[in-house]
């Protein structure tokens, strides 16, 4: 056996065995002391007025913030110990350790992902040449391990200081966020600034997180927009959470704090695969399959011209009522979102009649054809409820492109080849029937509920051109009736889903009460329908 006392390492294993005397206190190594020490200072952050003017707007550190995120202890670092480069205006001379960004991989619920969280407690989180290479690199290691990688972005932007450097470092990032499109989801969560040639990550992103009150995006701030062009705004009314929310549709999910947002955050995550070449997560739940669904009867009830909120027709089909919706506040009249069906996850596009009737318009047709092709490009199979009256008309719309934005939906359902199952709960019209995922746009399966309307247009809209001459020269007592009569007449004849049937454009006609079951029984039977990674990448391009 070996003699271990010749081996230093040995020895202090030998040595370990040994009771020291009490007033003995073994010396730390001088490069173990001196590692302690630079892992410290690099841990701290920045300085701790800048520290303490962070918390006092209500944020988070960078380093909290991924304590919310990742699961405990689960966390490794990567570039803790990285420097600028840059000799000019001292940046050198500071020795920030991380250069303004903790870049690393962890778990969230059990599973991995790679992440970076600027810090606006060093030097305002601005974005340099190191900096930006940290960020490339983890996101690189995303790429290469097939796992999603979530941007934490709280930062003044480019740092001036470097110049041409901190340009060059955003088109680093913004080439990996397009070639890691369709490949592995990619989200940002806005938590501060985030201005100038910064916000174009997150646009090129799947998803985009705000916090109400914290939260700025902007191509150009207040300052430079009174300068150019004489408009007085502040940075809320600007770029604030609401604003990307509900009118630029630049932001997926508002929360009201950074805990609130680091949760659905988590809850976004239990939806989506890995990457491309995986599906979905699929969990057990105790909803059985066959569940009646009573709000479906009712709905056949319900006058075909008044509204009603899709949102419970998509809880009372949802296993457990779970319902994660996208764009809540966005192009509101077509609602898109995440729901398990036995276990299984679901994308849902639904039309929804309680604004603008369900019609789709520019924004609806964009909102909707970016979910559908992310749905595609990650294996989730495609839900589609369909109570659209048609595209909704206007000069604003026909002078704003509704013609492009609205092929973009046709494009992005014909391309898909996802398992795509289509309900048609009352109306179905025109060109919107044809948008929505229908029979010959390549729908797997097509359903309908008795109360279902599918035609070119609306039975009033039709006998008004087929019996102009009968209307006008009937009886002003009469002309109503005569509507109704004739109105009712076409829908039996033309917009009936039996006569639809009969064409092969519906698979069938359902039970209003079973269609949880035979919803779920349809994605069954599809569940085989594509192999993860087999089909060709196509790039969640910002629409």
């Amino acid at each position: 056996m070996a003699d271990l006392t010749e081996d230093p390492i040995g020895q202090a294993r030998v040595e370990s065995t040994k009771k020291l005397h009490p007033k003995k206190v073994r010396q730390v190594p001088e490069n173990l002391k001196k590692f302690r020490e630079i892992h410290e200072q690099a841990m701290a952050g920045g300085p701790p007025e800048k520290i303490e003017a962070q918390k006092a707007k209500g944020k988070l550190t960078a380093r909290e913030r991924i304590d919310y995120l990742i699961d405990k202890g689960a966390f490794q670092e990567v570039g803790l110990l990285v420097e600028s480069r840059c000799a000019d205006f001292g940046i050198q001379d500071k020795h920030i350790k991380g250069d303004g960004v903790i870049t690393g991989f962890g778990n969230v619920n059990g599973r991995p992902v790679a992440v970076f969280s600027q810090d606006f407690a060093q030097l305002g989180g601005s974005l340099g040449l190191a900096h930006a290479k940290k960020i490339a690199s983890i996101m690189d290691l995303a790429a290469h391990s097939k796992i999603p990688v979530i941007g934490i972005l709280d930062s003044g932007g480019a740092r001036i200081q470097e110049g041409v450097d901190s340009l060059d470092g955003y088109a680093e990032i913004f080439y990996r966020n397009t070639k890691s499109s369709g490949v592995i989801p990619q989200i940002s969560v806005i938590l501060g600034p985030c201005a100038g040639g910064a916000v174009y990550s997150p646009a090129l992103t799947d998803f985009v997180f705000m916090v109400q009150g914290i939260s700025n995006m902007f191509v150009t701030g207040p300052e430079v927009v009174k300068a150019a062009t004489g408009e007085e705004v502040d940075f809320e009314t600007l770029g604030g959470s609401m604003v990307h929310a509900s009118k630029s549709g630049v932001c997926h999910l508002v929360a009201q704090s950074e805990p609130d947002c680091f949760r659905q955050l988590k809850e976004l995550l239990s939806f989506l695969p890995q990457s491309r070449f995986e599906n979905p997560p699929v969990i057990e739940t105790k909803d059985p399959e066959d569940r009646k669904v009573p709000l479906m009867e009712k709905l056949c009830e319900v006058d075909p011209r008044k509204s009603y909120r899709i949102n419970h027709i998509i809880w009372w089909l949802a296993d457990d009522h779970k319902f994660l919706e996208i764009h809540h506040n966005f192009a509101k009249n077509i609602v898109i979102g995440f729901i398990r069906l036995g276990g299984r996850v679901v994308g849902v596009v639904a039309n929804n009649p309680a604004h603008m009737a369900g019609a789709l318009d520019i924004n609806a047709s964009d909102k909707a054809s970016r979910f559908v092709r992310f749905l595609n490009n990650f294996n989730i199979p495609i839900l589609t409820l369909v109570d659209v009256p048609g595209y909704w008309p206007g000069v604003a719309q026909e002078h704003g492109g509704i013609i492009r934005h609205g092929a973009k939906l046709l494009y992005a359902y014909s391309e898909a080849d996802v398992p795509k199952v289509t309900l048609v709960l009352r109306k179905a019209y025109g060109g919107a029937y044809i948008a929505m995922s229908s029979k010959f746009l390549r729908g797997d399966i097509n359903f309908a509920l008795p109360s279902a309307e599918i035609a070119v247009m609306g039975p009033r809209g039709a006998i008004e051109i087929l019996y102009s001459k009968q209307i006008n020269e009937s009886k002003d007592e009469e002309k109503e009736a005569l509507k109704a009569s004739l109105a009712r007449e076409y829908s039996d004849k033309f917009a009936s889903p039996y006569q639809t049937s009969s064409t092969g454009s519906i698979d069938e006609v359902i039970e209003p009460s079973e269609a949880r079951q035979r919803l779920i029984n349809a994605f069954r039977i599809l569940a085989d329908k594509r192999k993860p990674g087999t089909s060709e990448r196509a790039g969640n391009i910002p629409m």
